[in-house]
């Protein structure tokens, strides 16, 4: 079938939809907001850190569309209903599921309520997330966005098996319900960060030097050596390719797994 061919401007704006994005109180999550509403997305921003959510909301006041701010424990399913509950009204066109924890465990000392909470947050919530958006959606078009991670897809510190199989199930999750749902317009794709130098990265690495833990050192040189780009990434060039993957440029992309890693899975 034939398809008209588009200005480039009108591909790329968001004037009209509605986003919800998880985690947009720091880091890529906060980028992804921004970028948003750059692009004249209204937003419905999501985290469990209420005073950072403001700040976003905040920053992002400039541009002329409207941001609401919900405070929810992505870890609960009760909470996730309750959130959904809340924007359903607002007829979403888009999921960004960014939200996630990494906390750092030996494998043989991980307790059940530490892998609880990270596949809660990490797997379980874009999960069920994704359930409501879908049903809402009612065979009308959309746009899932999933935040993987590199870890899932070649480990490479220690200490985070429970965390990798978290973000190994964001990938599975992308290409079931690409299979499943582009046939109802649901458009269902995911990014793979790695190397980006988020608030939470940069305290680890304060904590690392200050505590001396030379393993961790070790590990950041040896990831550091391994980027082709030879630098790190910022949370704006992982806002830019989510904003790439919502919009009408890519609009043949469905069940796409994104690395936006500077090179490190190629190296």
């Amino acid at each position: 079938m034939k398809r008209d061919i588009r200005p480039l401007s009108t591909l790329i704006s968001f004037k009209g939809k509605r986003a919800v994005v998880t985690g947009a109180a720091s880091g890529i999550g906060r980028a992804i907001s921004y970028r948003f509403a750059e692009a004249g997305a209204n937003l419905d921003l999501v985290d469990i850190d209420e005073t950072s959510l403001k700040n976003t909301a905040s920053l992002i006041s400039k541009f002329e569309v409207t941001a609401e701010t919900h405070t929810c424990d992505l870890s609960k399913m009760e909470e996730i209903d309750r959130l959904w509950s809340e924007i359903k009204d607002h007829d979403p066109d888009i999921l960004v599921n960014d939200a996630g924890v990494y906390i750092f465990k030996d494998f043989l000392e991980m307790g059940r309520d530490l892998l609880e909470k990270t596949m809660g947050i990490n797997t379980y919530a874009p999960l069920w997330l994704s359930q409501h958006f879908i049903k809402h959606r009612d065979g009308r078009d959309g746009a899932i966005i999933n935040i993987s991670s590199i870890e899932a897809v070649l480990p490479f510190a220690s200490g985070l098996v429970h965390y990798d199989i978290s973000k190994m199930g964001i990938i599975a999750l992308t290409r079931a319900l690409a299979r499943e749902y582009g046939k109802r317009g649901i458009r269902v794709n995911a990014i793979i960060p790695g190397g980006i130098e988020t608030e939470g990265v940069n305290k680890l690495k304060r904590e690392t030097i200050f505590k001396m833990k030379f393993d961790t050192m070790k590990t950041g040189m040896n990831f550091s050596g391994r980027l082709p780009l030879g630098r790190m990434g910022n949370p704006d060039e992982v806002a830019l390719a989510v904003l790439f993957l919502a919009s009408d440029m890519a609009s043949y992309i469905q069940g796409a797994i994104l690395p936006v890693d500077g090179g490190f899975l190629s190296n």
